[in-house]
């Protein structure tokens, strides 16, 4: 029998790696994951309650084919060997994973197989265009988002794989899977999201079947239901990017208007944004920790904790901000337009390192994901790929009055600001301490005047450029 190594790709529908592992075998296919040590060193609880629900989902897919999934613990250049000698395997097959982590885990496994004399194949599955297919005339990758999008969006698309029949999988017995705690997991403070392939592809059903036609409306308004909520999905695997990427032009064949097609296209420029980031860190694994984009010198960062710990806490005094880390608090999510305001505030109105930004949302974060997240920080900090420029500084107040007017969305996580009128809210800024005391006592004053800060920030960003 041949191995089959789940990673982040918990399904067994449109598996590229799996199929794969079949067509290479004449043996039934043994499925595996690993608890390795090393990787549950980066995970945080949230992450790994989600692991676990669609670890238990993948395991039913399999048992109801007559298989299972053979959960084992131990390093992975340890433990996969060990496996492949137990089911005499010639063949392990694993879908590839994007991170400098993942690339040194995979060398040393590949190592190890091969000196017992085990092929092994790595199958690009997660995105759509491995990295090193879309290039530009010089370098290894591009760094501007648009030129890759323009050959994203034109480059055919692999369709879903089948899953394999029931004959193709090994008959095995797994047993049951580790707890949190036997991880050496709390339990997570917020609600993790449902994270199994049925809720996968439930979400892309009712997505396509009409938010997707307002999508570029309705994808800023944090108050509104209207993005598709597949991140998690689409970070632990539970749903294949063909299969999504179908649905969305199945949708754009039913839509009537050219605003519905523009607005599926929107959608797909979200999951072509994806990949981009996927590609650069492909090529650059220290942007996990080092700037991409470099300065003369180092960017002056405050780093002050206590502003820190009032980010953190939502406890900042600007509303929007202060909804959006609660929101993450909650619920283990953030609204996008949310999360590059409250990265914009960290790093420009509080000048903190992007670093502590992304740090706290890989800990809180179910839909965490290595190169989304240091893109869109990098992107926040001015620091990265097609970044925000330095001296543009989103405004807190106007943002949040231009997308959530009514301020629905800050009261749903700010119940302080309860029957606060909504001007009120948006200028919470502007009003006198006594004002702000008697409408809602319990509520912080603003930490800094962003005017000020802004000011500071676009200092500090020139005098990094030497300026």
């Amino acid at each position: 029998m041949d191995l089959y190594w789940h990673r982040r790709d918990l399904r067994g529908t449109d598996n590229r790696g799996l199929a794969r592992a079949a067509s290479l075998s004449t043996e039934p296919i043994v499925p595996v994951f690993v608890f390795d040590p090393t990787v549950l060193e980066h995970a945080s609880p949230i992450r790994v309650a989600c692991l676990l629900e669609a670890l238990e989902g993948l395991r039913a897919w399999y048992r109801e084919r007559g298989s299972d999934l053979l959960a084992v613990r131990g390093e992975a250049s340890d433990v996969i060997p060990q496996l492949a000698a137990e089911y005499d395997a010639e063949t392990v097959v694993w879908a590839t994973d994007y991170s400098g982590l993942a690339h040194e885990r995979d060398r040393a496994v590949t190592a190890a197989l091969e000196d017992d004399g085990v092929t092994c194949e790595s199958v690009h599955d997660s995105i759509h265009h491995e990295p090193g297919s879309i290039t530009p005339n010089e370098g290894e990758h591009y760094s501007i988002f648009s030129y890759f999008w323009k050959k994203w969006r034109d480059r055919e698309k692999r369709e879903p794989v089948e899953p394999l029949a029931a004959d193709a999988l090994a008959d095995v017995t797994g047993d049951p899977l580790p707890s949190l705690s036997a991880l050496g997991f709390d339990e997570p403070s917020s609600t993790p999201p449902s994270v199994t392939q049925a809720a996968a592809r439930e979400h892309v059903t009712e997505f396509c079947s009409g938010p997707i036609y307002r999508y570029a409306d309705d994808r800023d308004k944090p108050a509104v239901d209207g993005t598709s909520r597949l991140s998690v999905h689409l970070k632990w695997g539970t749903i294949g990017i063909r299969e999504v990427y179908e649905a969305t032009e199945r949708a754009a064949t039913r839509a009537t208007t050219d605003d519905d097609r523009e607005s599926v296209s929107a959608f797909q420029r979200q999951l072509a944004w994806r990949e981009f980031y996927a590609h650069v860190l492909e090529f650059n694994p220290e942007t996990v920790t080092e700037n991409f984009s470099g300065y003369e010198h180092d960017i002056p960062w405050r780093n002050d904790p206590e502003e820190l710990a009032a980010w953190k806490a939502g406890e900042t005094g600007y509303p929007i901000v202060d909804a959006g880390m609660r929101q993450l608090q909650a619920e283990g999510w953030m609204h996008n337009r949310v999360r590059m305001l409250v990265a914009s505030f960290l790093t420009k109105d509080l000048l903190i390192d992007w670093r502590e930004g992304y740090d706290w949302f890989r800990a809180k974060l179910a839909d965490h994901e290595t190169a989304n997240d240091v893109g869109g920080w990098q992107w926040a900090g001015s620091t990265g790929t097609d970044a925000q420029p330095y001296f543009r500084v989103f405004n807190p107040m106007k943002q949040g009055r231009e997308y959530d007017p009514d301020a629905d969305y800050i009261r749903e996580y700010i119940p302080e600001l309860e029957g606060v009128p909504a001007d009120a809210i948006h200028d919470w800024h502007e009003l006198e301490s006594a004002r702000r005391t008697s409408l809602a006592p319990s509520y912080p004053e603003p930490i800094v005047d962003h005017g000020e800060r802004r000011e500071r920030a676009i200092a500090a960003f020139e005098q990094a450029r030497g300026e």
